[in-house]
């Protein structure tokens, strides 16, 4: 029998395309809304998550591709779908999934909420009463902050900002002319969803609540906004600019500056998307297009509330039957308040796994530098902090305390650029030497140094990990922090802030992995090396754990690796455009995605070489933007009672999750793995929930 010819690895067809695998990657977000394993209001999460990350893809990628679309870009991925292409298959695979979200609300989550006693009613549901007290409301705090604009000849278009909820209304004078009024939705001053108040004007029993969308209030009395005029019909809609402007920052003399100006531009970024109520008039979506300057295939009818993302506020209720169980985080002994954090360092390595691992540890890591009188120095990288920073406290208490304190606090962290900018000037007023990322690089890296004077000399503490420095979202992302004192790790660490503070230029790294210099080159090194050894001895296994995997010239590694036989896992959360199952090129390879209560944050990359086996942990995703664009950090975990804990327990639990996963078919599809019978269902987080602390150290 004739064998089919294997296809050359830079074969279009042998790549996923990265929009496409996006959307399937939030089609599982929107798959845990409609999972009844969870909570109700947990539900509710999911499906404003699923909003939510929709508003940020068209505001970031589907603009990305309008821009190359107009430009005539020719320089294509490597799947070699046209930005055309790629434009008419997101707007056709999004249509099955706006379809279910409508679903998932009206069918399922809407009528639950109500029996759980949380009302959600359109204005005209509303008893007399119940009117009586909203227009009360209405009157008093609302209307005086409208401001209706009319548009005709002697009023033009109005401005509508990103992402801001609307009315378009149709008015009629007493000629039975008609004119078109857009008045805005002032939910940066209300909340989306207005809570009717009980009859005694108060709101104390979430156990039996009533709201009403701020603009179908709004819509209810809109002709106190246009006395004389008969309203004909209101309509809300929403706007979705480009939030990505291409603005070159390479030769900004003063990045701070330069990102201020990105931040001004996205506010008033092209349109990329026009979300409208299903029943919108036809003249108005025409007139929509016309002044914004949209197609017609960027007009998106929907059949739910417009901005579902607004759901998130819901789970302000204090309704704890309806979300998830709180959990108590582990805290090892020799961690603890009061402990000797540089002592328990010296011992051994600390391995953390945050949510289930607390993060007290990093905070006070910072906050004992910052009052240990033997302290010199501390150095550290702040990508996405948060608000309320205890990390950022402890380094202007550090100030304070006489320390050398050195940030770099990555402006260009999209949608984090004002709250980063705040904490800039905030610790530079401190005295910190701030650093405002790196002209030309994003710095992504997570890293930590504490400079300390002993007895027998400098010592250099690290923390280094997989995400951010922010105290809140640890709790929901799983991610790994590394505290070590490792010399030649401190001696990679040092060299690479005296890059990121000053003009050193190091090419190579002691142990290291670091992007832009090594990292691409290490990655592709040691797949070679694992390909090669499996040559020669077998016994190839490659386990790679990542949020997104997108670099062609990694993927055509991995496929060669497949085609030597070695034996390769992937979890990726995320994006994953390399395509399994191909006959003679990726039998071997497998992809598997866990989606469920936290966010699968965590990066490790196994290698089983030859029996001495190495295991890497970082900030690094194998994309091009990580590798070529970004300053990024890979560490190795070379104590063995560590890599054993990561080897024995955490890999194993996530590979064979039977509850969350879901594995990728070789058309770019997912299956969901369904526990045989008599096989006990195993779902990894919660797994690592009740056995969380046996990974933290050497020392078990």
């Amino acid at each position: 029998m004739d064998t089919l010819p294997i296809p050359s690895l830079d074969e279009p067809a042998l790549y996923i395309n990265r929009e496409l695998a996006w959307i399937r990657f939030n089609r599982h977000v929107l798959d845990e809304a409609f999972d009844i394993s969870h909570p109700l209001l947990e539900r509710v999460k999911f499906h404003s998550i699923f909003s939510n990350n929709l508003d940020e893809f068209f505001m970031v990628r589907v603009s990305g591709l309008q821009r190359q679309y107009t430009k005539g870009v020719r320089k294509f991925p490597a799947d070699g779908m046209t930005p055309a292409q790629q434009l008419d298959g997101i707007q056709q695979s999004l249509l099955p999934d706006l379809s279910r979200e409508d679903d998932c609300w009206h069918n399922d989550l809407l009528p639950k909420l109500a029996i759980a006693g949380i009302h959600i009613h359109t204005y005209q549901e509303l008893d007399e009463d119940q009117k009586s007290r909203i227009h009360r409301f209405f009157v008093e705090e609302v209307y005086p902050v409208l401001t209706p604009l009319a548009f005709d000849s002697s009023h033009p278009f109005p401005f509508i900002s990103n992402l801001s909820l609307n009315l378009a209304i149709i008015v009629r004078d007493q000629n039975k002319k008609e004119f078109f009024a857009r008045v805005k939705v002032p939910t940066n001053l209300f909340s989306r969803l207005i809570r009717i108040p009980d009859p005694d004007g108060n709101c104390r029993n979430d156990q039996q609540v009533h709201f009403v969308y701020l603009e179908d209030i709004i819509a209810a009395h809109l002709d106190m906004l246009f006395c004389g005029m008969e309203v004909v019909a209101s309509y809300p809609f929403r706007i979705t600019r480009d939030a990505d402007p291409e603005i070159e920052v390479d030769d900004a003399s003063d990045l701070l500056t330069t990102v201020e100006e990105i931040m001004e531009q996205r506010a008033h970024g092209n349109p990329v998307r026009i979300e409208v109520e299903c029943s919108m008039d036809e003249s108005i979506c025409h007139m929509l297009e016309k002044k914004l300057v949209v197609t017609s295939s960027m007009i998106h009818r929907v059949g739910h509330p417009v901005g579902m993302a607004d759901l998130m506020q819901l789970l302000s209720l204090d309704r704890p039957d309806l979300k998830d169980a709180p959990f108590t985080q582990s805290l090892p002994e020799d961690l603890g308040e009061g402990r000797d954090i540089f002592s328990a360092i010296r011992r051994h390595d600390i391995l953390l796994y945050q949510p289930y691992d607390s993060f007290t540890p990093v905070v006070n890591f910072i906050r004992q530098a910052a009052k240990d009188p033997d302290v010199l120095a501390i150095k550290i990288t702040l990508y996405r902090v948060g608000s309320n920073s205890p990390i950022v406290k402890a380094l202007m208490e550090a100030r304070e305390n006489g320390k050398a304190v050195a940030a770099l606090i990555e402006l260009k962290a999209r949608f984090d650029e004002e709250n980063n900018i705040g904490w800039a000037r905030a610790l530079e007023h401190e005295g910190v030497h701030v650093v405002y990322g790196v002209v030309g690089l994003k710095v992504h890296a997570k890293l930590c140094m504490v400079v300390r004077r002993e007895k027998d000399g400098i010592r250099r503490y690290m923390h280094l990990g997989t995400g951010n420095y922010n105290a809140t979202t640890s709790r929901i992302y799983t991610d790994f922090g590394f505290l070590t004192c490792d010399r030649q790790i401190g001696e990679d660490v040092a060299n690479l802030f005296n890059f990121l503070t000053g003009y050193a230029r190091i090419d190579s790294y002691l142990k290291l992995l670091v992007a832009p210099v090594t990292l691409r080159k290490g990655m592709l090194a040691l797949i070679e090396r694992e390909t090669a050894s499996h040559l020669e001895n077998g016994g190839g296994h490659l386990i790679f754990k990542m949020n997104a995997l997108v670099d062609p010239i990694c993927i055509a590694a991995l496929y060669r690796a497949s085609q030597a036989g070695v034996k390769i896992d992937l979890q990726v959360r995320g994006i994953c455009c390399l395509r399994p199952g191909v006959p003679g090129i990726s039998e071997n390879i497998r992809v598997t995605t866990i989606v469920g209560r936290f966010l699968e944050h965590a990066r490790i990359y196994y290698f089983h070489n030859g029996g001495n086996e190495e295991v890497y942990l970082g900030s690094a995703d194998l994309m091009p933007r990580n590798l070529d664009k970004r300053v990024e950090v890979l560490f190795p975990v070379q104590n063995p009672d560590i890599r054993n804990a990561i080897l024995t327990k955490i890999l194993p639990v996530q590979l064979t999750d039977n509850c969350k996963l879901r594995v990728l078919q070789s058309d770019g599809t997912y299956q969901r793995i369904i526990p045989p019978a008599g096989v006990s269902p195993l779902n990894a987080q919660a797994w690592f929930l009740k056995h969380s602390g046996c990974w933290y150290h050497g020392i078990q």
